[in-house]
């Protein structure tokens, strides 16, 4: 039981956490209420996305200076299914593809990834809690608008400084 209690409260699968450790690129934690933040224009229809979220761990990796390869990407995926994560939806939106993961208990949804790449870079949203399925490239636009993450992403991308390109940051 303690074993379960600790994993869960992570919010963090071993595949998410495999990755950070092997490649360098952005990682930003939130919590609910710093998600409630990022709705900079009181939107109701974002509340209602973002309610059922607990934490979030946030990664992006520039696949070209980390080395990261379409086998490395496959890899991935196979990764969160030997976690009893299933796919419940690919998809193209803004010009990336992405896949949708969930693990159910009891019928329940506990855990959400969102995987997405694009040419430049791989996203992953390491989810404690759901959002809808269907709501999804609606989140990741609310993210790459959102003035406070939306700087901080950029800012990774045009990071020149090789040494600073492991960045963890927890956003509270």
């Amino acid at each position: 039981m303690l074993v379960a209690t600790v994993t869960i409260a992570s919010a963090q699968t071993k595949t998410t956490q495999a990755l950070d450790e092997k490649y360098e690129g952005l990682s930003l934690f939130f919590y609910r209420n710093t998600l409630r933040m990022l709705n900079q224009k009181d939107d109701p229809a974002f509340d209602e996305l973002i309610k059922d979220i607990e934490k979030m761990r946030f990664m992006m990796i520039n696949k070209q200076e980390s080395g990261f390869s379409d086998g490395d990407f496959k890899k991935l995926l196979e990764g969160y299914k030997s976690e009893a994560y299933e796919e419940m939806m690919s998809g193209r939106a803004d010009g990336r593809t992405f896949t949708v993961y969930l693990r159910e208990v009891k019928g329940d949804i506990k855990g959400t990834i969102i995987v997405a790449k694009d040419t430049d870079s791989v996203l992953v949203l390491d989810i404690l809690g759901k959002i809808a399925v269907n709501k999804v490239p609606e989140f990741f636009s609310a993210i790459d608008n959102s003035t406070d993450i939306g700087g901080k992403i950029k800012d990774f991308m045009s990071d020149d400084d090789k040494a600073k390109k492991k960045k963890e940051i927890v956003i509270d």
